[in-house]
């Protein structure tokens, strides 16, 4: 385990997963801690926190799988399963960009916080407080359009109570994500804006099954534990999510992935049924009006099976 990473997992409880085995990825659970009974982070903690992804980079790049779960939480532990054990054989590891000048975003319940990294490009992380200590749950996730003015800045959560109405809605912006996009005729009335990555993800698991014809396609959407929302001090809500997408396909005359990823994670260049699971990480803002719009994205292939 690389030595920068002891400083990360000091006071962590120990028990990993292993990379192998060929199940699906199952569903982060939830944090040790509840939100009711954690206790609320201070902002040097949330500091010292952060610095520490310089030893989950260092992990990625050694590919030593035990250290990334051991490490992460929710979605990225999901993805130091699998897609970690490929990079073992021929996948390239996730690039790790060194991220700096954060800003924290602490609330009040405790549990877990977030940051927005403004260099060398704004990225959106979630820690949560699981197994004993503080993990990565979620990032980075590049910023795709321009954070709420007074984010950047704000060095925890602003003050206020925000409106009891507004932080319902909040939660429920995941389903929103899942009633759109399994709504390709647009039927529920849901919108995004023009340009919108979840609009884009939309259109392009409608199109799918079509494009790989005369193979058959199945895609199923699902939501990747409960959501992490905050308030902002212009009284919109800022909702950290995760999706998992998995595709089902039959036949190989339009393969989804490529031969070298269907090595790495199975061993074969050529397979006429697979399974294929894919994460996307989302960062939504709900504004007081009750409109949603995307402020950052990233999507990552977690497990390819026959």
């Amino acid at each position: 385990m690389p030595r920068q990473l002891i400083a990360l997992l000091a006071g962590l409880s120990m028990a990993t997963a292993g990379c192998g085995g060929t199940s699906l990825p199952p569903a982060a659970g939830p944090p040790s801690e509840t939100p009711s009974t954690a206790q609320r982070i201070d902002e040097a903690t949330a500091a010292r926190t952060f610095a520490s992804l310089a030893g989950l980079d260092e992990a990625w790049r050694e590919r030593d799988c035990a250290a990334v779960v051991a490490a992460t939480t929710w979605a990225e532990k999901t993805l130091g399963g699998r897609a970690c054990a490929a990079t073992r054989n021929g996948r390239p590891a996730p690039a790790r960009t060194t991220y700096s000048k954060p800003a924290f975003l602490l609330p009040e319940e405790g549990g877990w916080f977030a940051v927005l990294a403004t260099e060398p490009e704004p990225a959106y992380f979630v820690f949560v407080h699981a197994g004993g200590g503080w993990r990565l749950g979620f990032g980075p996730v590049p910023v795709t359009d321009d954070p709420p003015g007074d984010t950047p800045g704000s060095s925890t959560s602003p003050g206020g109570e925000p409106d009891p109405v507004i932080v319902r809605r909040a939660r429920l912006v995941p389903q929103r994500h899942l009633t759109y996009l399994t709504d390709p005729a647009g039927l529920s009335g849901v919108r995004f804006p023009d340009a919108d990555p979840v609009r884009e993800l939309r259109d392009e698991l409608a199109a799918k099954p079509a494009r790989v014809r005369p193979d058959r396609l199945t895609v199923d959407v699902e939501l990747l534990d409960a959501p992490r929302t905050i308030g902002t001090a212009g009284g919109s809500m800022l909702v950290f999510h995760t999706l998992r997408l998995t595709f089902r396909q039959r036949g190989d005359a339009h393969p989804l992935y490529g031969k070298a990823d269907l090595r790495a994670f199975t061993g074969e260049s050529d397979l006429d049924r697979l399974t294929g699971v894919e994460i996307v990480s989302l960062v939504s803002e709900l504004t007081p009006d009750n409109k949603v719009r995307t402020l950052g994205s990233r999507r990552d292939l977690a497990d390819v099976r026959p």
